[in-house]
Formats: structure tokens, C-alpha cells, sequence
């Protein structure tokens, strides 16, 4: 318990924190009354935070972050209070241990979506990281254990076969932007004619949806998304057929995420390739790669913040050329095997 000290005026001061991790001082006539009452309200702020569910504990949690993080982020931390490990959200925090927040964390794994799909890693680490720093505010602390990021192997499609399936399409201008210049949708969203200037484009914010609603933010997530790029004259003939740069002014694509995904999909199914919209992003990567770009400006290209995140994400492999690869190993190790 905290001591009280005497103040310039006679009284007795006692400073503490209460069960949120907030700052509380008390003052009484002597330094006994100043002590005693700190503790009494420090048990009876215990007893009252043990009476808070996991639910409140988060939706306090998101509150107090409200302004800070991004909308995108809290919308994220919304999204996992009301889908995820549901099976803690009425359990009091008083009655919480490790073994019923580990058992919760095992059914969530195991849960499978509408779409047939379990979680992934990431969703359950992002669901952790929520539940954990919701419950260090009430001096709790749970680290339960999760599915380990498992790595994926596949191989990309031909960035030529990609081009054939859009070109001419509604959504050839936002894939080419997503495949050459490494555009994320939010950036191609977010993208107007004052961006364009001089044969550069420069990204200088991006839309995210929010509640389903379009929403600007003047800043990317990372500070190394905001970035200069040449574009290049294949890539300006296509905006220049747009009504914003026809016009002036506006966004050069005005269609929303979901419709651009949707389209992009459907072109894919018809031309029998098996990618995402943001699987393009994946191609422009390994297509630096490829072409040995050094990291530096493959970086400085994608807007990637750490060479780590740009190799072990998104620089993949092509069917053919990694077929190339290999038969040129057979091919050496061949040739070692037949002089025997």
C-alpha cells in the first residue's frame, strides 16, 4: 500500500492506481484516515472490476483507443468483439484463469465461418492481441496459446495470363495499377487527378471502407506507403480514358473494393486462374525479384516498411520459372550422378 505524505497545507495526501491502471489520490486530516481510505477504495475498485465482464472490459478497451487508432483498426477490434471467442465476452473478469481463456482460445480455433473456413492465424492473433490488452488495463495478464502462422506455398499465375484475363475489362486500370506499381486498393481507391502530375503519381491517401461506408484518410498505414512512382504511358493511356481526368478533377476509379474484387474474380474463373485481387501485389514482388531488383527500391516501390515483410510475404514464385529452376538443378546434379 501506498504511504501518505503530508502536504504544505497539514493534510495527508495518498496516491495509488485503481483496478483500470488510472491515477487516484485521496486526502484526509491525518496520515492513518488518508491510508485506510486509499485501501478501502483500492479493494473496492477490485471487487468492481471483478464484476466486469470480458465484453465490457474489451468495448472499454476500444473506447479509449477511439481517436488514436486508425477507424480501420477499430472497426477491426469491433468486428472481433462480436464474432470472436463469444464464449468469454459474459464471463466476469473475477471468475477469469488461464485455463477457461486457453479453452475458449482452442473452441475459436476450431470454429468454422459461414464460408467452411476456420481462422486464420492472423485472426487469432489479432483476437489475442485485443483480449490481452484488454485485460492488462485491469491488471490481468493472458497470453493463451494460438495456431502457429503456418507458411503457404503456391504458385503465382503468369503476370501475361493476368493481363489477357482483364484487358479491355471495367477493372483493367485497377489491376494494372495493383500488378505493375504495386498499388493496394485502398491506394487505387483513394487515388484523384491532383495525385498525377508531371508523368509521377503520388499517393497521398487512400479509402478504406468503414461500417461499409468509404472513408479517406489522408495517411497510409505505414509512412513508407506514401510514395512517388513514374506511371508508366501504358498505365496514363488508361487514365486518361477516365471521367475524373476527362474532367479534371475526382477519383481516377470511383468503384467500390467489393465491386472491383468481384469483377476481378469473375475474369479469373473465366480465364481458369486461381489468385485474389491483392494476390497482385504478390506478383509485382516476385516479378522484382525475378528481375533482381535490388531491395532498396523494391521496397521503396511497394511501400514496404522492412525487406523481411517484402520477402517473406509477398515475393512468391512462378509455376514456369520455378519449373525452370528446377530442371536446371536436375540438370546439374545429372550430370554429377552420370559420371559414376
Amino acid at each position: 500500500m501506498a504511504n501518505a505524505k503530508q502536504l504544505p497545507s497539514g493534510a495527508w495526501r495518498v496516491q495509488y492506481y485503481d483496478a483500470e491502471g488510472k491515477r487516484k489520490s485521496i486526502t484526509r486530516d491525518t496520515k492513518k484516515e488518508a491510508e485506510y481510505a486509499a485501501l478501502e477504495a483500492q479493494l473496492k475498485g477490485k471487487r468492481e472490476a471483478a464484476n466486469i465482464t470480458v465484453g465490457r472490459a474489451i468495448d472499454d478497451y476500444i473506447a479509449s483507443k477511439d481517436g488514436v487508432l486508425s477507424p480501420t483498426t477499430i472497426a477491426g477490434y469491433q468486428k472481433i468483439r462480436r464474432n470472436n471467442i463469444q464464449a468469454l465476452m459474459s464471463v466476469p473478469l473475477g471468475k477469469l484463469n488461464a485455463k477457461i481463456v486457453q479453452q475458449a482460445f482452442n473452441a475459436e480455433a476450431k470454429r468454422v465461418n459461414c464460408r467452411g473456413n476456420l481462422p486464420s492465424p492472423k485472426t487469432m492473433a489479432n483476437t489475442r492481441g485485443l483480449f490481452s490488452a484488454a485485460m492488462a488495463m485491469h491488471g490481468l495478464e493472458f497470453e493463451p496459446t494460438i495456431p502457429a502462422k503456418r507458411k503457404q506455398m503456391r504458385d503465382l499465375p503468369d503476370p501475361a495470363a493476368v493481363y489477357e484475363a482483364v484487358r479491355g475489362s471495367a477493372v483493367e486500370l485497377p489491376c494494372m495499377l495493383a500488378m505493375w506499381l504495386s498499388f493496394t486498393m485502398s491506394e487505387i481507391r483513394g487515388l484523384r487527378v491532383c495525385d498525377i502530375k508531371d508523368g509521377m503519381v503520388t499517393i497521398n491517401q487512400v479509402i478504406v471502407d468503414v461500417d461499409g461506408l468509404p472513408v479517406a484518410k489522408a495517411a497510409a498505414k505505414e509512412y513508407e506507403r506514401n510514395r512517388t512512382l513514374a506511371v508508366p504511358p501504358y498505365i496514363m493511356s488508361l487514365i486518361e480514358q477516365t471521367e475524373a481526368w476527362q474532367k479534371g478533377e475526382g477519383y481516377i476509379v470511383p468503384t467500390s473494393g467489393q465491386t472491383i474484387r468481384r469483377r476481378f474474380e469473375r475474369l479469373c474463373n473465366k480465364a481458369g486462374i486461381d489468385i485474389t485481387f491483392h494476390d497482385l501485389r504478390h506478383i509485382n514482388a516476385s516479378v522484382m525479384l525475378k528481375l533482381h531488383v535490388p531491395d532498396k527500391y523494391a521496397m521503396a516501390r511497394g511501400g514496404w516498411k522492412t525487406d523481411a515483410t517484402m520477402k517473406r510475404v509477398y515475393q512468391e514464385t512462378f509455376s514456369a520459372e520455378r519449373d525452370r529452376v528446377d530442371q536446371l538443378i536436375d540438370n546439374y546434379f545429372n550430370e554429377i550422378t552420370a559420371s559414376d
